[in-house]
């Protein structure tokens, strides 16, 4: 399975679904993509999956005592996902707690043998997590593929509620807008 984890706050208008998708119709042949559930980044990867005949799953919170629902501008996007899934993860974590969110990421990565980031190499910060999610996998001997087509931007700053939204056959070598990690 390849996790794709990356920056929430993408700028309106950046446009990544057939990048991502020619990226993953290299990656490993076959694997389902996992993503966790949230607006922006994990909505399209789930959109470029399903287009490259991919199996999608989608790591969802799942209720639990004194824990947040996903926040409104995620429900919508998490819905749509939950559709375009073959499979559902249920994990218990608060949506709203940044570090929860972050170990949820890092559950995610444990379960694959391969992780795409969509990353422009900044560090993490007090909102998003995805340089040390991209350490946390390669900490852990899963292979990386760092991608950030010259069409991405990022806007301005996604909500404080989580971050992003494998040992196998890496992707081959891909173009030169991409950068292997």
């Amino acid at each position: 399975m390849i996790a794709v984890v990356g920056h929430r706050d993408l700028a309106a208008g950046t446009s990544l679904a057939a990048d991502l998708r020619d990226l993953l119709e290299r990656c490993t042949t076959g694997a389902s993509v996992l993503v966790r559930a949230g607006a922006g980044l994990p909505l399209v990867v789930g959109r470029a999956v399903r287009e490259a005949g991919r199996k999608l799953v989608v790591l969802l919170p799942a209720p639990a005592p004194g824990a947040a629902a996903l926040p409104a501008y995620d429900r919508a996007a998490a819905g749509e996902l939950l559709v375009l899934a073959e499979h559902v993860r249920l994990l218990p974590y608060d949506p709203a707690d940044r570090d929860a969110s972050v170990s949820a990421d890092e559950q995610l990565i444990r379960s694959c043998r391969q992780v795409v980031a969509l990353w422009d190499g900044s560090p993490s910060d007090g909102r998003d997590a995805t340089a040390h999610l991209v350490a946390f996998a390669r900490a852990r001997g899963i292979p990386v593929t760092v991608f950030w087509p010259p069409s991405a931007v990022r806007g301005p700053a996604a909500p404080l509620s989580g971050t992003n939204g494998p040992r196998s056959q890496a992707c081959p070598a891909p173009p030169a807008p991409l950068r292997r990690g």
